[in-house]
């Protein structure tokens, strides 16, 4: 489907608006894919991401702070969302020996064969929904990642 079916206008002030739309279109269109797949597992793409950047330190821990700084939404309520996962016994909470006041964070054995479990979901998605070969992909990273070179 084109930008101009899904979003029902062909006016657009120039390409660059256009394509601004569209990343934003794709972007909440790719979300919304994952995220009804995620729900089947009973998860949220958020905590799916909170797990997925505990398992680049499992079985070490992290503090919540460093979870917080490496999530893809920004916005994120991190504490709620570890409440939850600790409430499905997917992640874990301890205090640190360094420093009473931090809580660290880490994955349970449940936890990582959950993720296990999520990662082939979402890599059956990305092969399904993602037209684009290895080619086309690299160069959309490419654009991609020099939009987000000017830091707003």
């Amino acid at each position: 489907m084109t930008l101009e079916e899904a979003i029902k206008s062909t006016r657009f002030k120039d390409s660059r608006h256009k394509a601004t739309l569209n990343i934003l279109y794709t972007s909440y269109w790719l979300k919304a894919h994952l995220s009804s797949r995620m729900k089947e597992q009973g998860l949220t793409s958020e905590q799916f991401n909170v797990m997925r950047i505990l398992k680049g330190k499992y079985p070490e821990q992290m503090c919540v702070k460093d979870i917080a700084g490496r999530m893809i939404e920004k916005s994120s309520n991190v504490p709620r969302i570890i409440d939850r996962l600790v409430l499905k016994k997917l992640v874990k909470r301890s205090t640190s020996k360094e420093d009473k006041r931090e809580t660290l964070i880490s994955l349970t054995e449940k936890g990582a064969e959950t993720l296990e479990t999520l990662s082939r979901i979402v890599n059956e998605i990305n092969d399904e929904v993602l037209g684009i070969n290895e080619k086309e992909a690299e160069l959309l990273n490419e654009l991609l990642e020099k939009l987000r070179k000017i830091d707003l």
